[in-house]
């Protein structure tokens, strides 16, 4: 009788396949030498041949050295907060390059001394808020709120209007944030209407500061009202804004966003923001305002686990100072140009056998920004049968589901992406075929 084992090739043989040498290059000898595992116990279970363990090795593999997966962006969302929010920019992807090798991130290469960690990113983001006595960076938004009720408010009062009190996303409360920190929140007003003299009314010698927050992912309409930072500002006690969205100054399409620089005009003492939204770098806060306010949250222990690495810092850098990012250059697209790319794809795919149509839509900035603003776009509408093997593809696509079909919005799509996603629609396309078929 045949022993199957007989006939399963040894794994050092398979591993030294040329067939096998770029798969060893890319993923690492363990990650190809287990799926050789898997495909040796197929052949001795005699589901594929001998001559099959290699392709099927080849088959197993990912395709690259993470479970991340590349997405085109075709929700009409344009920071999409499942899918990483702001895309960046080739120059901040090169700047990643450079920053993943050793890189003078605390050394001054001139003196041969310990520097300023990240000292270029840091004066690249203070000469885009000129309004600024001091800026410093760390890993989030939410870590700049947490040092700074943490460096300014342990122990005291945060005074802070009930509309504010926003959840920030995945069950995440800001009220649960700041007393996280140790500080104690004197609300005041109401859901929907707060004016100074409440503000006034609560500040006492237990006082810290009082916060402004943009509720950046809600609308209140109605009978509201809010107190803009100019009448809180020489309140006697710092003013501490968050602006979210992380627009550093103001933007036509968004005219009603709050940013940075109005803020720190209007009399903001300190002003926190997101470096991967709407700014569109990497995943940062970013923290401006004055420079005794500045240095005392740098300075404190908490800073030192709040941190960027030097990848951030290198993007944010390119970022700041390199050519217009994917955000900036989406907000800027005109309708009629995003109308004719859509007509210009639609014909494509249509003269390739697929029911596609150029469609008007309406877009979202998204990423808890500009709540409740729809901007003009365009898109192709495709059978809805092909949503699933989209999502299968690489690049995956992810659409929308609207009366019936699945429209691909190309408001975060750049314009240099459109071929991909033809190629990607037309590969879906015979994918779901195949699955007819079957």
């Amino acid at each position: 009788m045949d022993d199957a084992r007989r006939r399963v090739p040894r794994t050092d043989a398979v591993l030294a396949d040329p067939r096998l040498a770029g798969a060893l290059e890319r993923l690492g000898r363990a990650t190809v030498k287990s799926a050789v595992a898997a495909a040796q116990q197929r052949c001795r279970d005699a589901t594929i041949s001998p001559a099959d363990v290699v392709p099927a090795v080849l088959a197993a593999l990912p395709a690259r050295a993470t479970g991340l997966r590349p997405v085109i962006n075709a929700t009409g969302v344009l920071l999409h907060t499942n899918l990483g929010r702001a895309p960046l920019s080739d120059a901040a992807r090169d700047a990643i390059l450079t920053a993943a090798g050793t890189v003078d991130v605390e050394l001054d290469l001139a003196t041969g001394r310990r520097a300023r960690r990240g000292r270029s990113a840091l004066t690249a983001l203070a000469g885009a808020i000129c309004d600024a006595e001091a800026v410093h960076v760390v890993n989030n938004n939410a870590a700049a709120l947490v040092l700074a009720a943490t460096a300014l408010a342990a122990d005291r009062e945060i005074v802070i209007s009930r509309g504010e009190l926003v959840e920030i996303g995945d069950g995440f409360r800001l009220p649960d944030l700041l007393t996280s920190t140790g500080a104690r929140l004197r609300e005041v007003g109401t859901t929907n209407r707060t004016g100074r003299a409440d503000y006034l009314e609560a500040i006492g010698p237990r006082t810290a500061m009082v916060l402004k927050v943009h509720p950046s992912n809600f609308v209140v309409s109605g009978f509201t009202s809010t107190v803009p930072v100019s009448e809180l500002a020489g309140i006697g006690v710092p003013v501490v804004v968050d602006v979210g969205s992380g627009l550093l100054a103001p933007h036509a399409a968004i005219p009603d966003e709050p940013d940075v620089a109005s803020a720190l005009r209007a009399g903001a003492d300190l002003v926190t923001a997101s470096g991967d939204k709407l700014l569109g770098g990497p995943q940062a806060g970013l923290i401006a305002g004055r420079a005794d306010l500045v240095e005392a949250l740098r300075r404190h222990p908490l800073a030192r686990a709040l941190r960027v690495d030097k990848l951030t810092l290198a993007a944010l850098e390119a970022t700041l100072t390199g050519p217009r990012t994917p955000t900036a250059q989406a907000l800027q697209a005109t309708t009629a140009s995003l109308l004719q790319r859509a007509t210009a794809l639609a014909a494509r795919l249509t003269d390739r056998g697929i029911d596609a149509h150029a469609v008007p839509t309406r877009a979202a900035v998204g990423g808890g920004g500009a709540p409740g603003v729809q901007l003009a776009s365009g898109g192709v509408s495709v059978p809805p049968d092909l949503a699933d093997p989209l999502l299968a593809g690489d690049p995956a696509v992810l659409g929308r589901l609207t009366d019936g079909r699945c429209v691909l919005d190309l408001f975060a799509v750049p314009s240099t992406g459109d071929d991909a996603l033809g190629e990607a629609v037309l590969a879906a396309a015979n994918r779901s075929a195949g699955l007819g078929r079957a």
